[in-house]
């Protein structure tokens, strides 16, 4: 179940990167969904351990992280990756 729980966390943490960054970003249900997640990893540990906090626990810390992580990852790929459009 836990699992489940990660995913959806990661699609919704990714969708709200997604809004947040300008431009529109071409990406499915996937991408988004494993930027969410490793956004979370990398923004969620950062933001427990400068703020404190559980990580076993839902903060609102981990969560903002969460979301600064996904918004940095999405930057980093939007400048990496070469552009699509025709």
């Amino acid at each position: 179940m836990w699992l489940c729980g990660w995913i959806f966390f990661g699609f919704v943490v990714g969708l709200i990167a997604r809004f947040v960054m300008p431009g529109e970003q071409k990406m499915g249900f996937i991408r988004t969904t494993l930027l969410g997640i490793s956004g979370s990893f990398i923004g969620g540990f950062l933001a427990v351990m400068i703020w404190g906090g559980n990580w076993r626990k839902f903060s609102p810390a981990g969560f903002l992280g969460a979301i600064i992580g996904a918004v940095v990852l999405l930057a980093i790929s939007e400048a990496i990756s070469p552009s699509r459009r025709r």
